[in-house]
């Protein structure tokens, strides 16, 4: 099949007959009734859908950061803990405070 030709043929009638401007009959009642059909957004459901939809990724994170965290780490210091090194993170103003006076 040619397709140029049937291209051509295609536009050169759509030419000879141009839309006219005439509304079918009864077009705005037969939308209007078609609209008041269709059933009314329910924006809870949109957000709970959503909602739901992020919490796979949340949860997923959730548990490879925790899985991650209780890895030993093979540079950890085997002297002190890192609770050890927090707390004194911590309170060092503290102790500087204690120094001064």
């Amino acid at each position: 099949m040619n397709l140029k030709p049937l291209q051509q043929k295609l536009l050169a009638a759509a030419r000879a007959h141009p839309p006219s401007d005439r509304v079918p009959y009864a077009f705005e009642q037969r939308i209007r009734a078609h609209l008041a059909a269709l059933p009314p957004v329910d924006l809870a459901a949109l957000w709970s859908r959503a909602l739901w939809r992020a919490a796979v990724p949340c949860v997923a994170i959730t548990l490879l950061l925790a899985t991650w965290s209780f890895a030993p780490s093979p540079v950890a210091s085997t002297t002190e803990d890192l609770s050890q090194q927090f707390e004194q993170t911590l309170l060092a103003p503290a102790d500087q405070l204690e120094a001064s006076w």
